[in-house]
């Protein structure tokens, strides 16, 4: 699942993340960041969700073999996918 949230540049630095890239972290870090963190959006995605959306539109097919927590992220992507 993607998080999104704006905020100052100032604070990416701070925090010790790259402006525009993606970073894996664990869920510690994950709950860290959300208690600084102000309004985001919480939508399915990833590399491999976003390249099989992609064969999909394109008219191919593909499957997703993998496992989905049961928490609020888990449903929102078997929500959205």
């Amino acid at each position: 699942v993607d998080v999104l949230s704006f905020c100052e540049e100032e604070k990416i630095r701070e925090l010790g993340l790259r402006k525009s890239a993606m970073t894996l972290i664990d869920e510690a870090t994950a709950e860290s960041l959300y208690r600084q963190m102000g309004v985001s959006t919480e939508c399915s995605g990833g590399s491999v969700a976003n390249t099989l959306a992609g064969i999909a539109q394109l008219g191919g097919r593909g499957v997703f073999i993998g496992k989905v927590r049961d928490d609020q992220l888990g449903k929102i992507f078997r929500h959205d996918m």
